[in-house]
């Protein structure tokens, strides 16, 4: 019988290459369709998120369950940019603010994520406001955390739920502050 020889180099070069091409499309599809990477701009999120500070949507965690109240979330805002915000009514909930308490359907509620920001700040850290109607059907309602600075539903009405790009999920930069978003 004969032996038949193999040239390796050859071989191990179409190896590295298959590789490479199979990398580089897992690559692509997960950030089509699972995950994305966005950078803050603006300081509409601040203490919870501030400029220059990036971190992981991920895309898919609302294709399995419904948004929940206090999420993070990140939507298109207009046809150019996307922004970050907090979920604060859901479908149906009647929203107001009084005497610095968050009121959703006549409940307070606490907001510990701006307790930080609170502290020491003479007079209302959000002004008073009530939305006049029930949330509708397939819409959010957001606030930034920073709400004296920030452009939100109080702005420009509730988000559509198919606005909404995915769920923020973690900081990975900077790398001293890298972990879960709250």
């Amino acid at each position: 019988m004969e032996a038949l020889l193999v040239d390796t180099k050859k071989s191990d070069i179409n190896e590295w290459i298959k590789a490479i091409l199979i990398a580089l499309l897992l690559a692509v599809l997960i950030r089509s369709f699972v995950f994305v990477s966005y950078e803050v701009r603006g300081e509409s999120m601040e203490p919870t998120a501030y400029e220059g500070e990036m971190f992981i949507v991920n895309k898919l965690s609302y294709e399995f369950s419904e948004p929940k109240r206090f999420d993070l979330i990140v939507f298109h805002a207009t046809e150019t940019d996307d922004y970050i915000k907090r979920i604060i009514g859901l479908p149906g909930d009647t929203i107001r603010m009084e005497d610095d308490i968050l009121y959703i359907n006549d409940e307070p509620y606490e907001e510990p994520y701006l307790d930080e920001w609170k502290e020491g700040r003479p007079g209302k850290y959000t002004q008073d406001f009530v939305v006049e109607e029930p949330i509708p059907d397939g819409y959010v309602f957001v606030l930034g955390d920073n709400r004296p600075r920030s452009s939100d539903s109080r702005a420009f009405g509730p988000v559509p739920l198919e606005e909404i790009v995915g769920k923020v999920g973690v900081r990975f930069w900077p790398v001293t502050k890298v972990g879960v978003l709250n």
